[in-house]
């Protein structure tokens, strides 16, 4: 019998954390429960979690201060699942390396999505083997080695920049990239902090890869924090 998937839960919420790990387990993941931060940074090295589900608000540390300690030594998936809506709560927590940030309340559906996702996106990164020069999802095409791009087969002819903002997005499919991450990967750790730029490009993309730009679908918009390509066969 395979090892189950092992997904951590770190809330100190007990009608929440019911509700996680009923339908982790139900959804043949192995849960793990830490109510405290201390409990959890003890747990994490020992038991070793594929993933973990990090609600801010506990009562011994702020959850941003767990990623940061998470982040030192480990690169382990992390969902943040909190109450706090904020757009800078958002972008602090991704900027701090969560792998992504789901509102409560929160669906079922929602949740086990995500958290395929991430657990997908960790298996590429650490299975030992050279990153893909293809990638390709419904219909959209990217061939990195020879930076060509083509949907439903007719190629599509980008500037410059515009594919590599495109292939930043797709080497990390599934995941949001914050506008501030996207603009110093491109331009520079010391360029200015101006999405203009960005979003004027952004449109040009969508116009040559959207059948509907104002209806997306591959590269996504997370407002007031960054864009995210789909992650689908």
């Amino acid at each position: 019998m395979p090892n189950k998937i092992k997904v951590m839960i770190i809330e100190d919420e007990d009608a929440i954390c019911n509700f996680i790990a009923t339908t982790l387990k139900a959804n043949t993941y192995a849960p793990l429960v830490a109510k405290t931060a201390s409990e959890a940074l003890s747990m994490i090295p020992s038991h070793c979690p594929d993933l973990i589900l990090l609600d801010l608000g506990l009562p011994d540390m702020d959850g941003m201060e767990i990623l940061k300690k998470i982040r030192e030594w480990s690169s382990v998936p992390v969902i943040v699942v909190s109450a706090r809506g904020e757009e800078s709560d958002k972008v602090e927590a991704l900027d701090l390396g969560a792998d992504d940030y789901i509102c409560k309340p929160f669906g079922t559906s929602e949740l086990l999505a995500r958290i395929r996702t991430a657990l997908r996106h960790s298996a590429k990164n650490n299975n030992g083997a050279p990153t893909s020069d293809v990638f390709s999802t419904k219909g959209l095409t990217i061939d990195f080695g020879k930076r060509q791009v083509t949907v439903d087969g007719k190629e599509v002819h980008l500037t410059q920049i515009e594919f590599k903002i495109v292939s930043l997005l797709a080497k990390s499919a599934g995941r949001v990239l914050t506008y501030d991450f996207i603009i110093a990967e491109l331009w520079g750790p010391y360029a200015v902090k101006d999405n203009q730029i960005l979003r004027v490009n952004m449109a040009n993309i969508r116009r040559k890869l959207e059948k509907n730009p104002a209806s997306p679908e591959y590269i996504f918009t997370e407002v007031g924090i960054g864009y995210r390509m789909i992650d689908e066969p």
